[in-house]
């Protein structure tokens, strides 16, 4: 089978939780993201820190006990994930550069952008919130006159929520740069490079793959273990760039059974996991992709060979 792109629906609990907090709406309080019809919810930008960080723990775990050349001199052990306010144009090495994209306005040109393979949606209730306040309270500790006055502060919270996630990985993309080639300011070609040997693209997505059931570097995690770990799962690996099966969770049981027929008719890899009921837990879930994934094809629109590879910096150099 050959993957053309990878989608990722989870539903995850999260209780008492401020998993993205919002503007101050109401003087010194701190809110909860919510939108107009009630429902909590947690910003892609967010939600795409939390899956990159996962990705860099995940990352760094395994470069311990992996190596090998993936892009002439470069190492596994050489890739690491940029900040999000650094990030490089060395797909090659940099996982965030690759997977995420980059904006880079002052080269001018292609060389200086790329589109993230990877998209989400913001995390959605998938019912109407309730929402508490925390009161705060700072004392006064020293009556010397120059130490903090004492102040007061109100604090929002979900109590519980059944959070809707989605992620997306287009393979077509991962690891290979789209290169247009202009006769007269007329668009009249069109041709790809790669940038890692096939070994480091499949290693790439078992990490964005792993990462979306390890999510857990949301706001104020350290203080109140808020965890993005799902409960329940769908996998698809698709013949086709599909993200229909965004609204399988939210559909009645007919719309669920069309989505998994549609999926199956075309050879794609579907599996569904429920740590609360049916015979297939989200632990089994995953184990059943990452085995399908390891005698599966990615779709690679430049045909390169794994001995043909180059650093981003060369793709450009002849323009």
């Amino acid at each position: 089978m050959e993957i053309q792109g990878i989608f990722i629906s989870t539903l995850v609990p999260m209780d008492n939780h401020m998993a993205n907090g919002g503007e101050k709406l109401l003087g010194n309080a701190s809110s909860v993201k919510q939108r107009p019809d009630g429902k909590v919810y947690i910003s892609g930008q967010m939600q795409r820190h939390v899956l990159f960080s996962a990705i860099d723990r995940l990352n760094e775990a395994e470069k311990k006990s992996n190596s090998g050349p993936i892009c002439g001199e470069v190492d596994v052990k050489d890739t690491h994930v940029s900040n999000g306010d650094g990030i490089s144009d060395q797909i090659e090495k940099d996982l965030r550069a690759d997977m995420g994209g980059f904006m880079h306005p002052s080269r001018g040109d292609y060389s200086g952008r790329r589109t993230s393979p990877i998209s989400v949606t913001p995390a959605v209730a998938i019912k109407e919130s309730e929402i508490g306040r925390d009161l705060l309270v700072r004392l006064k500790q020293s009556t010397e006159e120059a130490s903090r006055d004492q102040a007061l502060a109100t604090k929002e919270f979900s109590q519980g929520d059944m959070m809707l996630m989605n992620f997306y990985l287009d393979l077509g993309a991962l690891s290979i740069t789209k290169r247009f080639s202009y006769d007269n300011e007329y668009h009249v070609g069109t041709d790809y490079m790669k940038h890692v040997k096939e070994a480091e693209r499949k290693r790439r997505v078992k990490l964005f793959i792993e990462a979306t059931r390890s999510l857990n570097e949301y706001a104020n995690q350290a203080r109140n273990s808020v965890s993005g770990e799902p409960e329940q799962v769908l996998i698809v690996f698709d013949t086709k760039h599909s993200r229909k099966a965004s609204r399988y969770f939210q559909g009645n049981e007919t719309l669920k059974k069309n989505i998994i027929d549609e999926i199956q008719k075309r050879d794609a890899f579907v599996v569904v996991g429920n740590d609360s009921e049916g015979e297939k837990s989200v632990f089994q879930a995953y184990e059943d992709a990452l085995s399908t994934l390891n005698d599966a094809v990615l779709f690679d629109p430049s045909g390169i060979s794994d001995d043909q590879v180059v650093p981003f910096a060369r793709v450009f150099e002849t323009e």
